[in-house]
């Protein structure tokens, strides 16, 4: 009678197979999750640019306080957000990444530092890489 099965080395070796496959696989997928979270962040500071134009049509001035246009946290919460300035003329909006969340290590080397983003009337995008 003939045993049916696989050996310890063949189990060892499809093992390695599958730890290799994850060693290389793993970080480009980090990178793309962390690339896909940056949505988040991305979408909370137009939509709050967006507020901000709207305030100003009704008060011929930018707010500084976060709550007039919209709050302090993205929809999935991976980021903060602030109003770095606010005057007459222009405003600068900001979304930093919350600590100890998933994006709070954002910062690859092909991109740099994304765990602050920023946004101003202009329109200018920082850093932009990140965007």
């Amino acid at each position: 009678m003939k045993n049916k099965g696989f050996s310890l080395i063949e189990l060892m070796i499809v093992l390695a197979i599958i730890g290799v496959l994850g060693a290389i696989g793993y970080p480009s997928y980090d990178s793309y999750m962390k690339k896909s979270r940056r949505s988040d962040a991305k979408v909370a500071l137009q939509k709050m640019a967006d507020r901000q134009e709207r305030f100003y049509l009704q008060n011929n001035t930018y707010t500084t306080v976060a709550t007039n246009v919209g709050g302090t946290a993205t929809e999935k919460n991976y980021y903060l957000l602030s109003i770095d300035s606010a005057d007459v003329n222009t405003f600068s909006l900001r979304a930093t990444a919350v600590a100890g969340g998933p994006q709070a290590n954002d910062n690859t080397t092909s991109h740099g530092d994304c765990t602050v983003l920023q946004l101003t009337a202009a329109g200018a995008k920082t850093p932009t890489a990140c965007w």
